[in-house]
């Protein structure tokens, strides 16, 4: 055998190899071969987190395909990932998208929920929109945040504690605080004896307040009869009522008649009240009406009064009478 047959047989024998062996690698990797037919589905996000070339796509944990990339927009505001589906897993366009992970820190997959199957199928070169992945990160920022704010608010609390126990805390305050549970307490005995007290007064006067009560029932029965007979005799004699009232209104009427007159000068007792001479008069004759009757009860009906002679005036007593 030639020198030169021999390397082509070696050649041959390591390229086979090669191929096998590559082969191999693309059975057993992540990745699709080259011979499956597949199509393309693009994921729209803000985030893909860590997620790598050739990642699993899964759907109901099976896998479906894998990802062959990602890109970034020009704007920065999104990422577009791009997934290889092979073909005989049809997904319809209401199915959720999502990016998980192996574990809470395994490596990174492209998660398919599906839906109720009840709109169209994804075709190749069809977009969707893939919820943002879990961020450690992140939520370690938010956690930092939440133990820092927690932090704050436990040195408030405990300022607050401080001027708590340094105002209402204090020695005076628990010396007033004590005084104070004593003389409730001591409040709650005499209430408590007091009760005793106002039990026994009921207890002991229990036939006195029964008799009394129903004395007092008898009491109200009788003002009830007496109500019901008031009422038949105002109903009895309503006309009677009422012509008396009426009676009254026109007294009233004369009376107030009669003043009016009197003072406007009219009949006897008008001019008598408004004539000054009539007025003198008649308090003169009302004057000797009741000399006359003073004399008349004194000495009687026949009595006559004694005429005074003159006497002269004593020389003695110039100006004054002596006989008086």
């Amino acid at each position: 055998m030639s020198r030169k047959r021999l390397e082509w047989k070696v050649g041959l024998f390591v390229l086979v190899c090669l191929l096998l062996l590559a082969l191999l690698v693309l059975n057993f990797s992540k990745g699709l071969t080259f011979f499956t037919a597949t199509y393309t589905v693009r994921l729209k996000t803000t985030n893909v987190g860590g997620i790598k070339r050739e990642a699993a796509v899964l759907m109901a944990g099976v896998p479906v395909g894998n990802v062959t990339g990602a890109e970034l927009s020009a704007e920065g505001t999104n990422v577009t990932v791009f997934l290889k589906i092979l073909n005989r897993y049809r997904i319809h366009k209401d199915a959720i998208f999502t990016i998980d992970s192996l574990g809470f820190l395994g490596d990174q997959y492209v998660a398919i929920i599906p839906g109720r199957n009840e709109a169209p199928l994804l075709n190749d070169g069809d977009e969707v929109v893939c919820r943002e992945p879990f961020n450690l990160q992140e939520v370690a920022r938010s956690a930092l945040g939440f133990i820092q704010r927690i932090d704050e608010t436990a040195k408030k609390l405990d300022n607050a504690l401080i001027r708590v126990e340094q105002r209402f805390l204090n020695e005076q305050t628990i010396t007033n605080l004590s005084a104070g549970i004593a003389n409730f307490r001591l409040v709650s005995e005499r209430a408590l004896a007091t009760v005793d007290n106002l039990d026994r007064v009921i207890q002991s006067n229990t036939v006195p307040v029964s008799v009394t009560t129903s004395n007092l029932e008898q009491f109200s029965g009788q003002l009830n009869n007496l109500a019901i007979e008031l009422q038949q005799v105002l109903a009895a004699n309503q006309a009677d009522w009422a012509a008396a009232v009426k009676n009254i209104e026109s007294s009233t009427e004369m009376v107030k008649s009669l003043l009016s007159n009197v003072q406007a000068g009219k009949g006897l007792a008008g001019s008598l009240l408004n004539n000054e001479e009539l007025s003198a008069g008649m308090s003169q004759t009302v004057s000797n009406l009741a000399v006359l009757s003073s004399n008349l009860n004194r000495h009687g009906l026949l009595w006559k009064p004694k005429k005074s002679e003159a006497r002269p005036p004593s020389p003695l007593y110039p100006g004054r009478d002596p006989w008086r």
